[in-house]
């Protein structure tokens, strides 16, 4: 049954049929053959809209279309500029932490390489950086961000951690807490191999100038209290997290419409209808998958997964690196969200029976995401960063093996150190 399940699947994908539809079919076959009333899907459905933190991924998807379509990019890029540039490589660190917060934000990296790629390429190339590494920094740090708050990914991987019944709950702040230091080791650790790669390389300085930061401080004035706004309400514990959204989409939407005047208010309708469409097709994969998560516990496929581990990997690290290496494909070949609500409700049960904790195993899964969107043939960015910069694919290849590598020492580190992920909840 399984089995043919899982050709049904395969199947129907390879045919176009849109990825909610195939799973939704798959729980309602699997129900159906098990003799397990349908209605269990209408619950489920029902038990996911039921979640008051639901209402968080649209508010928080709004606000950051609203700031992708906005000029925080450029101002965002001109504060980091005049507070960083006098550095040694103060223009590449920009780049990373830019890249960093704008995909925090905005929950997609391909969105900061199109955002932020017109402004970063042409000005590293013009600080006198090699062509090949700017491409290869531009294209790989898009990816920088998923795990810092307030990542959709991150939300979400802690809504089907809380549907799932795992025996202890975790708290939102938990799991924001869990992605930080992994997140600023990745950005440290590039910043690094950015220092090495350029030792030989005289790039010109640019000298501190406070009126340069008074000035940029003015111009950023109503942008810069959003992080601290989102990362007081969310770890004071005062505010759910489904508060903040609503206090950030709101922020964002006076600072960018009604102060910045960034958006006019005709644009809105066609942005909340392009954030609603594509945070509608989200939840609709999500409660599918739910319901196929029930089917998979109630056949007991989980446990017999764990069994046939148990019998050809007998140890964590052997399963550790085993599980980098499946997720690291999966990033390759299917957008984050879908890999979520598939693959994670499939893992989450091995992974506990192996002594994972659910919070390290979420930074690693969406660790090695982060890759996937960097990995050959077919990883997502290097195909955006191809159009964006009108450059061959081979040529994105090339250009960011380097940081791919840099980007695969990081997840070792933070997979076989559990402590980078839990020291903070701890």
């Amino acid at each position: 049954m399984t089995l043919i399940l899982i050709l049904l699947i395969v199947a129907l994908l390879l045919l176009g049929m849109p990825i909610f539809a195939v799973i939704l079919l798959a729980a309602m076959t699997g129900f159906y053959f098990t003799d397990i009333d349908l209605t269990a899907i209408g619950i489920e459905l029902y038990r996911l809209v039921d979640m008051p933190l639901l209402v968080s991924l649209p508010l928080f998807t709004f606000a950051g279309y609203i700031l992708s379509e906005s000029n925080a990019s450029q101002r965002l890029l001109s504060l980091t500029r005049s507070l960083f540039g006098w550095a040694p490589d103060g223009l590449a660190i920009i780049v990373i932490i830019a890249c960093a917060v704008f995909t925090a934000f905005t929950g997609a990296s391909g969105v900061t390489i199109l955002a932020l790629g017109a402004l970063l390429y042409p000005a590293l190339l013009k600080a006198g950086y090699k062509d090949k590494f700017s491409l290869g920094l531009v294209t790989t740090s898009g990816s920088l961000g998923l795990l810092l708050p307030p990542s959709i990914p991150l939300i979400i991987y802690g809504i089907i951690m809380q549907q799932m019944n795992i025996g202890t709950h975790y708290d939102f702040e938990e799991i924001f807490l869990a992605g930080l230091i992994p997140a600023l080791l990745m950005m440290i650790m590039i910043a690094l191999y950015v220092f090495w790669d350029n030792r030989h390389i005289s790039i010109p300085r640019h000298d501190f100038s406070l009126a340069e930061l008074k000035k940029a401080l003015r111009t950023s004035i109503w942008d810069l209290p959003l992080p601290f706004i989102v990362f007081a309400g969310i770890f004071s514990g005062k505010l759910a997290v489904s508060e903040v959204a609503a206090i950030t989409a709101l922020y964002v939407l006076i600072t960018e419409v009604f102060i910045y005047r960034d958006i006019k208010i005709k644009q809105l309708p066609n942005i909340a209808a392009e954030s609603m469409t594509m945070i509608g097709g989200i939840l609709l994969i999500l409660a599918a998958a739910m319901a196929f998560t029930n089917f998979l516990i109630d056949a007991e496929i989980p446990d017999s997964l764990f069994e046939w581990m148990k019998q050809h990997v007998d140890s964590k690290l052997t399963f550790l690196l085993l599980l980098n290496i499946f997720l690291l494909i999966i990033g390759a070949v299917l957008d984050i969200f879908s890999a979520l609500v598939i693959i994670v409700p499939l893992i989450l049960p091995i992974a506990i029976s192996y002594g994972i904790n659910p919070l390290h195993l979420g930074v690693i899964f969406l660790a090695n995401m982060q890759i996937g969107y960097i990995t050959p043939p077919v990883g997502m960015n290097l195909f955006i960063a191809s159009f964006r910069f009108k450059r061959s694919i081979l040529e994105l290849y090339h250009a960011s093996i380097p940081f791919l590598l840099v980007y695969l020492l990081a997840i070792l580190l933070i997979t076989y150190i559990p402590a980078l992920s839990l020291f903070l909840v701890d």
